[in-house]
């Protein structure tokens, strides 16, 4: 792709953490209204009005772009010591801003967070999505109603496939039943991280009807290696991670953390497989809340997990 047609001065950045404009990575920041190309584009939803629980996801975005000032992607990207070689050198990636959410209006937020995934994915060969509660994933998928036989790992405590909560149909306790509603190319969805004592049986049920695959996170711990032989392969992929997947431990700053995680290589190793494996298109990050959590761990280990996702992808 061309070099994106406006491209600030890294060097303006700042080069500590904590120093100059919280961007992405350090990345340039360049809105969707300009015009501009690029490898990745990393796109915030400060959206949480689905949530039923902790509020706060709608902070997210702006924490996990301070926490990710840690991983700056310069020209020359990530030395890994273990091959002894750069990783992500080369890589153009720009921070499209974030989507304005219409506050109680879901219907006006939905078509926005719709609208502005569509013009990056126009935009960039990665499109990368930061939430936000769980719920803003059903408009994001939303805006792949053109890929044939779409596929989706979700990483999660919990289902997210109930049909409605306390009345609600679009909470984050709904958007992949909603997605499989209305979307007939979502293929297949496979869940992992499962666990927690409030698993809904009648979505339960609807998940296993149509078919998903539904990995406990016990699963996982007694056997990642058959774990990962079950993931999709060679696939248009889409890849949603709540972060209470991960053990509270490792992530506590989420609005319904559930004991018993997975731990942060788990998961690297589960994403490293999904995205060799298949054609990634997508990639989602939600239900993190800062506020729930004053040591910022979370909001770092979430940047490092998207960095680490970046890394396998560019190869």
């Amino acid at each position: 792709m061309p070099n994106p047609t406006h491209r600030p001065d890294r060097t303006r950045q700042g080069e500590l953490p904590f120093t100059g404009p919280a961007t992405f990575f350090k990345a340039p920041y360049l809105p969707l209204d300009e015009s501009w190309e690029a490898d990745v584009g990393i796109l915030g939803i400060p959206y949480d009005f689905g949530v039923g629980f902790r509020p706060g996801a709608r902070f997210a975005p702006n924490a996990v772009r301070e926490a990710s000032g840690r991983y700056p992607i310069g020209p020359e990207g990530y030395f890994d010591p273990t091959t002894e070689d750069f990783r992500l050198a080369g890589v153009r990636v720009v921070d499209a801003g974030d989507v304005d959410p219409a506050q109680l209006e879901y219907a006006e937020s939905f078509r926005r967070i719709t609208e502005a995934a569509r013009t990056l994915r126009r935009r960039v060969r990665l499109p990368v999505f930061v939430g936000g509660d769980h719920s803003v994933t059903y408009p994001l998928l939303k805006a792949y109603d053109d890929v044939p036989e779409l596929h989706v790992l979700q990483l999660d405590a919990h289902l997210d496939f109930s049909d409605h909560r306390n009345s609600t149909r679009y909470s984050n306790s709904s958007p992949f039943r909603r997605a499989a509603e209305d979307l007939p190319n979502l293929a297949h969805v496979t869940v992992v991280g499962l666990r927690g004592l409030r698993t809904n049986p009648e979505a339960y049920r609807a998940a296993r009807a149509r078919g998903h695959r539904l990995i406990l996170a016990r699963q996982v711990h007694e056997d990642l290696p058959w774990v990962l032989r079950t993931l999709p392969q060679g696939r248009p992929l889409y890849v949603s991670v709540d972060v209470d997947v991960l053990d509270p431990s490792v992530a506590p700053g989420t609005g319904s953390p559930e004991v018993e995680g997975l731990r942060y290589g788990e998961v690297a190793k589960l994403l490293e497989a999904a995205v060799r494996d298949n054609r990634l298109v997508g990639l989602d990050l939600v239900e993190v809340a800062p506020n729930l959590d004053p040591t910022g761990l979370t909001a770092l280990t979430a940047a490092r997990l998207l960095a680490e996702v970046l890394c396998y992808w560019w190869g």
